[in-house]
């Protein structure tokens, strides 16, 4: 659409000069900033992570030509937190800032986080993160358990470049909080209609920006609403389950989707799993599934009781073989032939 009526497919409402900033975001889209003070809501994203007035926050996401660092950035300030605007890049000096500085928060990837505090135990600098916002990518919890290991509170936020902050963490870290200044509906990957609680869908979402707004903006996300349940730090809004992966990273087998996402989700509770890929195969008009893992070395693993556990969660019955997987490898290989 903006391609064919550049630069916003006009979507955007008034003139240009009403914008603060224009943006060339990955993908590639052209995405403006209006004029409200936390234009993409993260304020109340930070505030359930804890993070409050007065607060030194590192802010690591971009501040080049794309979004990520001023949506951090206005969410921070609109909580009068003082903000580090750090960008990407520049360990060594990123970490002796932090440091010199004494910032207690820290925002952007979950790798990065890492990357800062190994780095700064190897060089002996001391830091003082007490509590990280992540964002902008997968949170898995071995992550999340090795970066608390350090003392940090870490919480995660999910948000696009286009809508802002849709969901959010509370402390009970059992799913994100809707944002309530937006619409989020969760649709059937196959007939596009609300999917139920707890199945997975794509992820819509609906801003009423006065400069920008967005009707039903398909994200390209699957994710699942939790069942509805009071959550005990008293917010009261629905919660997604989390991210489950792309559009796209689904296939049918047997008649039912098999998602790469499910299948990582089961991998990771057993520690001898290195890498793994799913092979869909077709022999005599039927399918078959099969999981082909590498283990770690010296490890071993009970193929019956993986298979089970696939199984269980698939929800379709595959075999497991133990063998080896290119690093690089997708998740899902397809390798059925239609005739």
């Amino acid at each position: 659409m903006q391609s064919e009526n550049p630069p916003f497919a006009g979507l955007l409402k008034g003139p240009v000069s009403r914008l603060r900033r224009m943006f060339a975001s990955p993908g590639p889209t052209l995405v403006p900033q209006g004029g409200a003070v936390d234009y993409w809501r993260f304020g109340m994203a930070f505030a359930g992570c804890g993070i409050k007035a007065g607060d030194v926050v590192m802010n690591t996401l971009s501040y080049h030509l794309t979004p990520g660092g001023f949506m951090l950035d206005s969410g921070l300030r609109s909580l009068g937190c003082v903000v580090i605007p750090a960008g990407t890049g520049q360990t060594d000096l990123q970490v002796k800032v932090a440091s010199s500085l004494k910032a207690t928060g820290y925002a952007g990837t979950p790798s990065f986080l890492r990357t800062l505090l190994l780095h700064a135990l190897d060089a002996n600098v001391p830091l003082h993160f007490e509590v990280a916002f992540a964002t902008a990518e997968m949170l898995p919890e071995s992550l999340r358990a090795e970066l608390e290991g350090f003392g940090i509170r870490v919480l995660q936020g999910y948000a696009t470049a286009d809508l802002g902050v849709l969901a959010y963490e509370c402390a009970e870290k059992n799913g994100m909080h809707l944002q309530p200044e937006c619409i989020v509906e969760i649709l059937d990957l196959e007939t596009g209609k609300p999917a139920e609680p707890g199945q997975p869908g794509h992820v819509v979402g609906t801003t009423f920006d006065a400069d920008y707004p967005l009707l039903r903006f398909a994200t390209g996300d699957i994710s699942a609403l939790a069942p509805s349940a009071p959550c005990s730090c008293g917010r009261t809004a629905p919660k997604l389950k989390g991210l489950l992966g792309r559009v796209g990273d689904a296939i049918k087998v047997k008649g039912m989707f098999v998602r790469g996402s499910e299948i990582e989700q089961v991998m990771k509770r057993f520690p001898a799993v290195a890498r793994f890929q799913a092979v869909v195969t077709r022999a005599e008009h039927q399918d078959h599934l099969n999981y082909v893992v590498e283990l770690q070395p010296g490890a071993s693993v009970d193929t019956g009781q993986l298979a089970n556990a696939l199984r269980d969660t698939v929800k379709v019955r595959g075999e497991v073989s133990i063998g080896t997987v290119a690093a690089n490898a997708p998740r899902i290989d397809d390798r059925r032939v239609w005739k």
